[in-house]
């Protein structure tokens, strides 16, 4: 299989190390989520440059070898959008589409939300719309669910336990959490171990929960989204509840939904065959396939 370039993309005052794969101004940008790095999207990115897509996948900021700026409002998502509009200016694109999982995701939402750039297409994968958050506050299967986020608003120890012990903490979430284990061999985790021991890595990752929580719900009251929506979901999320894909109407025009059985929330590394499947289908259903 052909290999990905690495690129260096100047965008938003900061730098970002990104994957790619394919040629042109249609960009598919691919957002990770926590405590991944572009190496999530090994099995995607071909995929996109096949269907005539530059498929681009950056270390979001804080992440791998992407620029780390220090303190918590560094990470607002405010700033992680204009990171996402940034890169899609740097990189010349004249067609778009966000595909994003975890933290990923829930910058493509409000990306999505707030029309920062013109959309030809939003992949979303479990994490729900900011707008369903609302629903969190009455449900206690969800509270039990969402306790790390709780977690890490504290000063120092979730960098002690991420970074514990050689990061061992990293794969155990990956291992402890996925149906299919098979996925998460040590060579498959072993960049998401070793970018949390970078220094400071760990602080900027968790800052990410530090900054937005409580708070993004706010978002939930913006526009409908137009773009064309495609939602993949893994059914057996330990962190968020399968009850988040549903009601969406008044949030996004044109949904569609997959869910996927025997799957974990790591959904894209663990069940790619079924992800790109999916991906193939709704892209040349949107007319995105080129």
């Amino acid at each position: 299989m052909t290999q990905p370039r690495t690129i260096t993309i100047e965008a938003n005052g900061l730098t970002f190390t990104a994957d790619e794969m394919g040629e042109g101004d249609a960009v598919a940008l691919f957002l990770h989520g926590f405590p991944e790095s572009r190496w999530s999207w090994r099995y995607q990115l071909p995929l996109l440059a096949k269907m005539g897509w530059r498929a681009v996948a950056p270390d979001m900021r804080g992440y791998g070898q992407s620029s780390r700026p220090k303190g918590v409002e560094a990470y607002k998502v405010e700033h992680l959008v204009e990171d996402v509009a940034g890169m899609f200016e740097a990189l010349g694109a004249k067609r778009r589409i966000l595909i994003a999982h975890d933290w990923g995701a829930l910058v493509a939402w409000v990306f999505a939300i707030e029309k920062r750039l013109p959309l030809d297409g939003l992949v979303i994968m479990n994490v729900p719309h900011p707008g369903t958050l609302a629903r969190a506050r009455w449900n206690v299967r969800q509270w039990l669910k969402s306790w790390y986020i709780g977690f890490f608003q504290l000063p120092g120890v979730p960098e002690l336990a991420l970074t514990a012990n050689g990061g061992r903490a990293v794969v155990r979430a990956f291992r402890e959490s996925a149906i299919d284990k098979s996925r998460f061999s040590d060579a498959d985790v072993e960049p998401f171990r070793r970018n949390v021991l970078i220094p400071g890595a760990a602080s900027a990752m968790v800052n990410y929960y530090r900054a937005n929580f409580p708070g993004l719900g706010r978002y939930g009251a913006g526009p409908r989204i137009e773009v064309p929506t495609l939602m993949v979901w893994g059914e057996e999320d330990i962190a968020i509840g399968i009850e988040f894909t549903q009601g969406y109407e008044g949030f996004v025009k044109d949904l569609t939904l997959n869910r996927l059985p025997n799957v974990s929330h790591w959904v894209q590394q663990e069940a790619p065959e079924k992800v790109n499947e999916h991906l193939t289908a709704w892209l040349k259903a949107k007319g995105l396939a080129q």
